[in-house]
């Protein structure tokens, strides 16, 4: 149960924050020019995000999209550390809980 919640919980988040990121809130925008990206970033960072939540939602290709999730969380992480940007580590934070939860659980078997 844990399992599959934390996926589903995964395609949520990942389809949120890339809808946010591919919008482009002026916060967003401003977030990403401080941190040195160029104006079309955070469009290719929410496409991604969007990306991982799909292959997340599909068993086929939940691994990859998993895999995927990890890596574009694991850049924001970087660049909120590099910038001392410390405000968005708890919000990463979850999403490196539940990318973590959604790798070790194993799904329950059926019988």
């Amino acid at each position: 149960m844990v399992h599959v919640l934390s996926i589903w919980f995964l395609v949520v988040a990942f389809t949120g924050a890339g809808l946010v990121n591919a919008i482009g809130t002026s916060g967003t925008r401003s977030d990403f020019a401080r941190w040195g990206y160029p104006r079309w970033w955070g469009i290719v960072t929410g496409g991604l995000e969007i990306s991982s939540a799909v292959l997340i939602a599909l068993p086929v290709s939940r691994f990859v999209g998993v895999a995927l999730g990890a890596v574009i969380i694991a850049a924001a992480v970087f660049t909120v550390l590099r910038h001392r940007d410390h405000a968005h580590l708890a919000p990463l934070s979850v999403f490196v809980t539940l990318i973590a939860v959604a790798a070790i659980a194993r799904p329950a078997r059926r019988c």
